[in-house]
């Protein structure tokens, strides 16, 4: 017979509810973070909608659409493909990709410094020293955590693992109604 604990359960028996009750939380969870962007989205289509500064609201939509459409059919293929074809490690890989966003949403503001049409608010930060230390901010936090999974001690699996499986496995067998294998002193 399999190990009980204090109530007279299987160890197996203990584990199902609470993975159970761990997917109904993240379905929960997904749930109420889709309700929430449904209703971020909700709020931006009233806010084009009803906006009085926005005299055609079908080209702003236009326009959003042509940005998802540009992100996700364009820009976004060729960064992974590029990274995939390039870079075998993952930890570099995903450097690359932050550092690639940061590149796409700081370039235009690099590109037009100095450009103010007699506003001189309009661009106002140094946004190329501004980029660079983005950039290299990644690098570091990159860097650290290359170092950091070079130098940490490798762990071996624990023994109480193993353990742990083979009896579930042990459980699984006699629930079936197969033969039981004779337990190991262990």
């Amino acid at each position: 017979m399999a190990r009980t604990g204090r109530t007279g359960r299987t160890a197996g028996a203990t584990q199902a509810p609470r993975k159970a009750r761990s997917v109904r939380a993240a379905r929960a969870v997904r749930v109420l973070t889709g309700a929430a962007g449904a209703g971020v989205i909700s709020y931006g289509i009233y806010g084009l909608l009803h906006d009085p500064y926005i005299g055609d609201p079908l080209s702003v939509l236009f326009w959003g659409v042509g940005g998802l459409v540009l992100h996700d059919g364009l820009w976004l293929p060729l960064v992974l493909l590029a990274g995939t074809a390039l870079v075998r490690r993952p930890l570099l890989r995903a450097g690359l990709v932050v550092a690639a966003a940061l590149t796409a949403v700081g370039l235009p503001a690099v590109l037009r410094a100095g450009v103010d049409h007699g506003n001189a608010s309009l661009l106002p930060l140094p946004y190329l020293r501004n980029l660079l230390l983005s950039l290299a901010a990644v690098a570091v936090v990159v860097g650290a955590i290359a170092v950091g999974r070079a130098v940490a001690p490798r762990v071996p699996p624990a023994l109480g693992r193993l353990r742990r499986a083979r009896q579930a496995v042990r459980v699984r067998r006699t629930s079936r109604g197969a033969r039981r294998s004779p337990a190991r002193p262990g």
